[in-house]
């Protein structure tokens, strides 16, 4: 780890290893963290972190897979990399951990807090209710056959594959929406959904979800109501934060627009994105920070 130079009262850390990373730590100390992941783009998520750490969260942001040392894709990726970063939090003397996650990376949130005690709150934006099939190569350099996003303790947690016979819609060679690719699993693969299910009733961890009901890469605003019934029948507290216009890439205050795509079709627009991103930021930085004292 590398510390770099306090600016604006943020003190940044190039971290190295396990991972690449970064933390960004309030000058003044902080009791309160959040691991921040991103989804299937891999990159660590700098600009989200900081303006976390700007509202006094130690925030640390890690390259989970796609780095020196990591998986080259989603296939395998252990839990405990998420454990880690847990624990690297909690030396700098973090209190309350947060893990903070978009798509895949709020799968493994999710997958994370299931498993691991020490996280205190879960902040699932634009969540599966699902483990899913790897997203690229495994460490053998093979996308197929399929295997699990995950593994825990060295086993591969069950999942739902993806039905190859799906063909996108479009044929103007533009974006595409892979939301009925997965729709179409899940039926394709109805015997195999109960095992891949996120059993997130069992999280010690508060939970908040974050989605939009115009998600075009899958249906997480579905995902997100199945997972939020799942805590409330058995009294487990969870939050939900939606929009029926938004995508599948909410922005926060500050982040602007998400870049273009040529690849994919994320859906909502820019003007509703960031309108669910300011919704649900005041319940997120609630969510994340130490309970007030009691009046």
């Amino acid at each position: 780890m590398r510390e770099g130079e306090s600016t604006s009262e943020i003190v940044e850390h190039e971290i190295t290893a396990p991972w690449e990373g970064v933390l960004l730590e309030p000058a003044a100390g902080g009791t309160a963290g959040v691991v921040v992941l991103a989804g299937s783009s891999g990159r660590v998520e700098r600009r989200r972190a900081r303006l976390l750490a700007e509202q006094g969260l130690v925030a640390l942001a890690v390259r989970w897979f796609g780095g020196p040392g990591g998986p080259p894709g989603i296939c395998e990726v252990p839990l405990e990399t998420f454990v880690a970063a847990v624990d690297l939090l909690r030396s700098r003397g973090v209190e309350r951990t947060g893990v903070l996650g978009v798509s895949k990376g709020a799968e493994a949130a999710l997958l994370t807090a299931v498993r691991e005690p020490l996280v205190d709150v879960v902040v699932a934006v634009s969540p599966t209710a699902l483990v899913w099939c790897n997203v690229g190569p495994g460490r053998d350099g093979r996308r197929h056959p399929y295997r699990s996003s995950w593994t825990w303790r060295g086993r591969p947690l069950p999942f739902v594959p993806l039905d190859d016979s799906w063909r996108p819609p479009e044929e103007d060679g533009g974006p595409v929406s892979v939301r009925d690719w997965y729709d179409l699993s899940e039926r394709t693969f109805a015997d195999r959904l109960e095992a891949a299910v996120i059993p997130v009733e069992r999280a010690r961890a508060d939970v908040l979800l974050v989605a939009g009901g115009d998600d075009a890469m899958w249906s997480s605003l579905r995902y997100a109501e199945h997972l939020a019934a799942r805590r409330r029948a058995v009294g487990a507290p969870v939050r939900l934060v939606t929009h029926a216009d938004a995508g599948h890439r909410p922005r926060f205050p500050g982040e602007g627009p998400a870049e273009s795509s040529r690849a994919f079709r994320y859906g909502g627009t820019p003007h509703a994105d960031a309108l669910l991103g300011e919704l649900a930021w005041a319940p997120v930085l609630d969510a994340l920070r130490p309970p007030g004292p009691v009046r």
